[in-house]
């Protein structure tokens, strides 16, 4: 009976307004997620709504790179003093590749950030160039420009000629056709090389001539490679050379000839052994000949000599010297004589400052020594004289660099 009262009881006070069992509240706490994932489901269609604007407007800050390369595209008289640059912005550069259309490519580095490329060197004048630069994660981006010409130049005439063969003191000399002021690097733009190896040395005997030369002659079979990289290096200013390129030369036997003016004689040696020993005449006591070490830079079979031309009026003018061989830029040669006796070769002095051998009319006869001995010489081969009477030839005075120490000649260089 005491239950059925409790429950009536209950039952009652679940009906009342406002009142609720605890199961009844359970249930509706119960439905409470449901209720908000129901929410949260219709909050959810919102959102993806607004996440998808966002979602666009992402996609629409997301820019692409930008390359800019400087020359600008399209520039058609773009300097040649300054190294390409390649920039990006929103990226960084995965490759850079320049190119002329002459076959040459410039290479660079980038800085840290990937962000900028600098060519190693400056692009060459009077060259089309083509830049591709590949931003990473984007399509490649092409530019192109057109250096211009330099309204002045110079160029640098070269001794011995290309793939000759020459003596063991021929030096490898260059005759400039302006004056350089900028001598540092004019010779930095110029490298001698020799195989077998020896250092190579520059040295300036005036604005326009520059001559190499090891520290002692050049070994017998040496190569030699002359590497001109003149172009658009800056002489003097805005005059810029204009070549680039490579000459090779190589040097023959050893021939070594001793003019001993107070003995009358000369000897000649070829890789260290006497090849022969001739009767001579050198300079007089007015016009001694020049001591020292000389080089044949220039060879006549036959060839007029003039004393006005060395500054000696008209004592002399003949018109057929044969064999004659150029020793000074001043006017020495040793050279064949016919004009004079037999008898002075060997015992007298008598000429105007050349070294002189017995010799024939025409340069034909083979038995006489002044054809003799130009027919064992070359360009390049070595002829030292002593006892003249005369001071040492200045070492600028023809390709004669060999009588200035190596500590002299050194000094000469400009780098």
């Amino acid at each position: 009976m005491g239950v059925s009262e409790i429950s009536n009881r209950s039952e009652r006070a679940d009906r009342r307004p406002g009142r609720m069992s605890r199961r009844g509240v359970l249930a509706v706490l119960g439905t409470v997620p449901a209720a908000v994932l129901t929410g949260c489901s219709g909050s959810a269609d919102a959102s993806e709504g607004t996440d998808a604007k966002a979602g666009a407007s992402t996609k629409a800050e997301v820019k692409t790179p930008t390359v800019t390369v400087t020359p600008a595209d399209g520039t058609k008289k773009a300097g040649f003093t300054s190294p390409v640059e390649v920039t990006v912005s929103d990226g960084t550069l995965a490759s850079v590749e320049v190119s002329g259309n002459d076959g040459s490519t410039l290479a660079g580095s980038f800085n840290d950030a990937r962000t900028k490329w600098t060519s190693t060197k400056n692009p060459y004048s009077g060259t089309k160039y083509t830049v591709t630069a590949t931003p990473k994660g984007a399509a490649a981006q092409s530019a192109s420009f057109v250096t211009k010409q330099p309204s002045d130049t110079f160029v640098g005439y070269f001794t011995p000629e290309a793939n000759s063969t020459s003596g063991v003191g021929m030096p490898v000399s260059i005759n400039f056709t302006e004056a350089v002021k900028d001598r540092a690097a004019v010779e930095k733009a110029i490298t001698v090389t020799a195989e077998p190896s020896v250092e190579v040395v520059g040295h300036w005997f005036s604005d326009t001539r520059l001559d190499f030369r090891p520290e002692e002659y050049w070994a017998a079979g040496t190569k030699i490679t002359l590497s001109l990289r003149l172009k658009d290096v800056e002489g003097t200013t805005g005059v810029y050379g204009t070549q680039s390129k490579d000459v090779t030369f190589h040097i023959g036997r050893r021939q070594i000839s001793t003019v001993d003016l107070a003995k009358k004689t000369m000897t000649v040696e070829r890789d260290g052994s006497t090849l022969a020993s001739y009767p001579v005449s050198g300079g007089d006591a007015d016009h001694t000949t020049w001591s020292g070490i000389m080089v044949i830079s220039e060879r006549f079979k036959q060839t007029r000599m003039e004393s006005s031309t060395v500054g000696l009026g008209d004592e002399y003018d003949i018109s057929d010297v044969p064999h004659a061989q150029r020793l000074t830029t001043s006017g020495t040669f040793i050279h064949g004589n016919y004009w004079a006796s037999t008898s002075v070769f060997g015992s007298t002095n008598t000429s105007h400052g050349c070294v002189g051998l017995h010799d024939a009319k025409g340069a034909n006869d083979s038995s006489v020594p002044g054809y003799k001995f130009y027919a064992a010489s070359m360009l390049g081969d070595v002829v030292v004289v002593k006892n003249s009477g005369e001071k040492t030839v200045e070492a600028s005075n023809g390709l004669n660099g060999w009588n200035l120490s190596w500590a002299d000649w050194k000094a000469g260089s400009a780098l």
